[in-house]
């Protein structure tokens, strides 16, 4: 049996809840976890804002543990082995997208939110969606670069983006903080867009080299032209064509926050400076290999803070109340 904590109903608070997952699957991986971040995603699952939860919902995607068992066909992981799982925890394997190294796109894709949950003792996976991390990185802090981190990396391998680029983020929280630290490393020229000024000096300590509030309509007008790519975290409706307008020519102005407001963008904006809109979920399990490899390098880390798994729902609460700086990991 898994133990686990689970909603359910929409919105409810967690509670112990058990299942039996059957017969360990040839390709697959059961996870002793050991540490499970909580992110804002958990939140949509558990109240339904996205409609696609069920219930019982046993959330958590930000999976860190060590290998219990392997399947009898899986190769590369080992019994003891350190892991994570982020937010898929299977893909098909025969689309164009899994044949290409973008697994992350398969439409088939299943999130782990959806079917098993990181809230638990134990979670299992298809081997192709766990990946093995590097000796070096810290086990209790690892568990966001699966979602939130990758999420803001992702885009700098997609995109590829110039260690010469000026680069704005908008938002300093979960996300943003953990860009700022990428960027930076990468070699991009960063500033962040934050309305607190708190987070301005953290900002600056997490490797922004300028900041830009982004309440300040002149401010935003005095930026104009002047960034190569602009990555927005938050999920709030903001003005987008003052963004847009501070973008260089041919400028990206790109969305990893989960806005659900339909962007109001007026064409000519995009049109005269060959500008363009994008956006991207969570990255590849090789792009997350490559990512931990970054982070062990560079010493990028998000900052967390620790509650005891049992006491998911205060930390959840905690989450919901915008106290969070800026990350929460639970701890088994």
């Amino acid at each position: 049996m898994i133990n686990t904590y689970a909603a359910k109903e929409v919105g409810g608070m967690l509670e112990p809840f058990q299942y039996d997952p059957g017969t360990l699957g040839k390709d697959e991986v059961e996870i002793d976890v050991l540490y499970c971040g909580i992110c804002h995603s958990d939140l949509s699952m558990i109240d339904n804002e996205w409609g696609m939860s069920s219930y019982p919902l046993v959330p958590g995607h930000e999976v860190v543990g060590k290998v219990a068992q392997v399947g009898e066909d899986v190769v590369g992981l080992a019994v003891g082995e350190a892991v994570g799982l982020g937010w898929h925890a299977a893909y098909c394997g025969h689309c164009a997208c899994c044949h290409s190294g973008d697994e992350n796109l398969c439409a088939e894709g299943l999130p782990t939110i959806v079917n098993r949950g990181g809230f638990a003792d134990k979670v299992r996976a298809s081997a192709t969606a766990v990946v093995a991390i590097p000796e070096g990185v810290d086990l209790a802090k690892a568990g966001p670069l699966f979602c939130g981190g990758i999420t803001v990396f992702n885009p700098l391998v997609q995109f590829d983006v110039k260690p010469t680029a000026k680069v704005g983020v908008v938002g300093i929280g979960g996300l943003g903080h953990m860009a700022v630290q990428f960027l930076n490393a990468w070699g991009c020229e960063v500033t962040a867009f934050t309305t607190s000024e708190k987070k301005r000096d953290e900002a600056f300590e997490l490797g922004a080299h300028a900041t830009l509030n982004s309440r300040d309509e002149d401010a935003l007008k005095a930026a104009a032209g002047t960034f190569d790519l602009i990555l927005t975290t938050v999920n709030v409706k903001l003005d987008w064509n003052l963004y847009l307008n501070s973008l260089a020519p041919k400028g990206r102005l790109h969305f990893v926050g989960a806005t659900l407001e339909p962007l109001d963008i007026g064409a000519m904006g995009l049109i005269g400076q060959q500008r363009q809109i994008s956006g991207s979920p969570v990255g590849a399990p090789q792009t997350i290999a490559e990512m931990l490899d970054f982070a062990k390098l560079h010493k990028i880390e998000p900052i967390v803070e620790e509650f005891p798994m049992e006491n998911v729902n205060e930390a959840i609460q905690h989450l919901r109340d915008g106290k969070a700086h800026y990350r929460i990991v639970l701890k088994k």
